[in-house]
This record gives structure tokens, sequence and C-alpha cells, in this order.
């Protein structure tokens, strides 16, 4: 069953938020990161103008770029939020410092409804994926593998010839490599990946070329 899949750039940290869909609308909203009243705008009336129906707030971490629109969303749409436990206090810890990223307006996000799994496998409408925890980025990184249309949603581990950066607190980068090598590099070639910013990319590519290869 094809999914769709669309794209935002949101916020000064220029942050891929996502929308996944299948054939009866049935919609997730992964990594939000709406913030001012015109990214929300824009977000809202593609919702609305494709007639999808928003039935969960899913997480794959909680650094601020990448939760900036989840309390709008879960007021807008009163849709669960799922997040790894790992990531509670990375998610508590964005309302002490948003200001300092000129983010004065932040409204805290709500505390997930559901608690994420490593090979957890959930299904909302058609859409099925499983869950793969893959820290390093942040302690409670996840990705979304969608393995019926070969696409994974990975947030900030991988991107297009590089990683996601290991200077936050709570990262590190022999447990990113860790979760690179043993978890998104045993997933077949042709995965299509979505990244939590730049372009997409597939999981045979980033073997060939990843900075990562040359750690």
């Amino acid at each position: 069953m094809a999914l769709t899949i669309h794209s935002f750039q949101f916020n000064a940290f220029q942050e891929n938020s996502y929308l996944v869909w299948d054939e009866d609308k049935n919609c997730l909203i992964i990594d939000p990161g709406c913030y001012t009243s015109d990214e929300k705008k824009e977000f809202a009336e593609f919702i609305e103008a494709n007639d999808l129906k928003p039935i969960a707030l899913l997480s794959t971490h909680a650094h601020i770029d990448h939760v900036l629109g989840n309390a709008f969303v879960i007021e807008k749409y009163k849709i669960d939020f799922y997040m790894h436990p790992g990531d509670l206090t990375t998610l508590n810890a964005v309302a002490s410092y948003a200001h300092l990223y000129g983010f004065d307006g932040y409204v805290p996000s709500p505390q997930p409804t559901h608690l994420l799994e490593n090979e957890k496998e959930l299904t909302f409408g058609k859409i099925k994926l499983k869950v793969y925890h893959t820290p390093g980025h942040s302690p409670g990184h996840v990705v979304f593998h969608f393995e019926e249309d070969k696409v994974l949603i990975n947030g900030d581990v991988l991107f297009q010839g590089s990683f996601g950066r290991v200077d936050l607190p709570g990262g590190d980068i022999e447990t990113l490599k860790k979760s690179i090598f043993s978890i998104l590099f045993q997933l077949p070639n042709e995965t299509k990946v979505f990244c939590g910013h730049g372009p997409e990319t597939s999981i045979g590519r980033e073997k060939k070329f990843n900075y990562i290869l040359q750690f």
C-alpha cells in the first residue's frame, strides 16, 4: 500500500517536518517544527486542502527544532503524542533555553501520551511502521521504518553524506555509529531515507559515500 509523504522546512534551523498519509487520508505528523504564525498557517492549510485526517504525532527526538510545533498540533487536532522515554529530559529542557535561540514565544510541548519501545510495530489506519531506538544524537532518538514502502524517516541520525551532531547533551559518537551500522545499515539498500535536515537519500548511497565511514 503506497503511502504519500510531504515535507515542510520550518524554523531557523531549517528542520524538515513530515506528513505521512494512507489512501484513506489517515495522517501522521512527524517532528512538527512550525513556530511562526505563517508556518503554522502553511501547515494547517495544507492538511485542510488535502482533506487529511491527523491521527497521531510522532517524534524522532525532542531537540528544540523538532518540537516547536508540538503544542500547536496537539491542541489543534486533539491527537496522541508518541515519543521514546529516553528523550523526556530533552523534551522538558526546551523551555529553559528556547529564548536563547530567539524562540521567546515557545509554548512547551505536552508530555507524550504513548512511550515508544525499540522494535515496536505500530499501525495507524493502513499505515504500518516499526520503531527502532537509535541513540547517539540524543538518548531517546528513534527512527520510523515503513517496510512495505521501503521508507525510513530517520530524524537526525543520518544525513546525505553526513550524520547528526553529537556535541549536545546525551550525544555520543560511538553510540551514534553503533545505531548507524547495526540498525540503519542493516536495512535494504533501496530504502529511501527522509532526514531531519537537508535532502533525502538512500541506505545504499550512504553505505558507499557517508562521512561516518571514515571514522
